[in-house]
């Protein structure tokens, strides 16, 4: 009997050593775009849990935070990501494209474009709304200023400059299929014109253009410049949280543009590390339940229709135009709006003349 009991202390001590001689330490690192600091704290944690008690090893996801082509710039410049999480499919795109990191076609290897999650652009307004803001076109009446970020460094720039006017498309068509029947050639033109007085106006009305989205914010609420901030929804709802429910109120456009922040894995950085398995894991950890529950607890709209359901309250529906059917994809609409000479860049020297 003693003998047999020996033999199980040996074996369970055997087995605790052999656990803890092949159980490992990693490091992984998150690239990703300004605001999404506290979704990442979270889920980091979480992930780290789950991994740990999936295989033993010890995980330390190292999160980066900026400008969403700031970041993408960075990794292209040489910073090791074995994953970015970043505000446009474009950013990861020119990572494909400029380093030759991951394969073009990284946008088929997750669910939905691999978006696991989406968000909308929103109004954050002073408390009672004194300036009564409440479509697009409220972003341009005499006195009104606009806090924003600048669409050369920023995602949520570049969503919200694309929202403007999409809007105006939209008010003008009336149909958006409009765009794409050469017959209405003519009434677009019209529209595209208008939509150019619009934007030209808008950004007359900016007072600060930050580089990333969360010093936007500061620049709205605690130096207390204009009278709206043009923010992602969860930002807006981060801001209420932070600054207190009696300082501002969030408008919620009736139509707005559907952004889907993508997630990819960096092939010749995982490849490298070793970390592929890991990064696999953790962008697949965050189309789980798991995973979009903590998107949801973010102000991130999840995927999962059942964790959007259960969320429902914190979601205001609005009518939602996509990239693809009024711009014809983030390829075309950086090419013609951001690129250096584009749109943007015309409006920026015609206003500073």
């Amino acid at each position: 009997m003693k003998k047999d009991l020996t033999t199980l202390f040996l074996a369970a001590l055997l087995a605790f050593f052999s656990a803890t001689i092949y159980a490992a330490d990693y490091k992984l690192i998150n690239v990703s775009y300004d605001p999404t600091r506290e979704l990442y704290k979270e889920f980091n944690e979480a992930f780290k849990k789950h991994y740990k008690a999936l295989t033993g090893d010890t995980v330390n996801v190292t999160p980066t935070h900026g400008g969403s082509s700031k970041q993408a710039r960075a990794v292209i410049d040489g910073v090791d990501a074995d994953v970015v999480t970043l505000a446009l499919a474009y950013d990861i795109d020119s990572i494909a494209e400029k380093a030759k990191l991951l394969s073009p076609d990284w946008q088929k290897r997750l669910p939905d474009n691999s978006t696991p999650y989406t968000s909308t652009v929103v109004f954050l307004v002073r408390k009672g709304n004194p300036k009564n803001i409440k479509t697009w076109d409220d972003l341009i009446k005499p006195g009104v200023g606009v806090v924003a970020a600048n669409p050369k460094t920023s995602g949520v720039a570049r969503w919200s400059y694309l929202a403007g006017w999409g809007y105006i498309l939209k008010k003008e068509l009336g149909d958006l299929k409009k765009l794409h029947d050469s017959q209405f050639a003519k009434e677009v033109e019209a529209a595209q014109k208008k939509a150019l007085a619009y934007t030209t106006e808008v950004y007359k009305h900016v007072e600060s253009l930050d580089s990333g989205a969360r010093g936007s914010t500061l620049a709205f609420a605690q130096r207390e410049l204009g009278d709206v901030l043009l923010a992602w929804e969860n930002e807006a709802v981060l801001a209420l949280k932070e600054f207190g429910n009696d300082k501002f109120d969030i408008v919620v456009p009736p139509i707005s543009i559907l952004a889907e922040p993508p997630v990819a894995i960096v092939d010749k950085t995982v490849d490298k590390r070793g970390t592929r398995k890991i990064a696999e894991a953790y962008l697949n950890f965050l189309y789980s339940k798991e995973g979009q529950e903590i998107v949801a607890k973010h102000f991130y709209r999840p995927r999962d229709k059942e964790i959007l359901a259960k969320y429902s309250k914190n979601f205001i529906k609005v009518e939602l135009f996509t990239i693809d059917e009024v711009f014809g994809g983030w390829q075309k609409a950086q090419k013609e709006h951001f690129e250096d000479g584009g749109i943007y860049d015309s409006i920026f020297k015609k206003i500073n003349k």
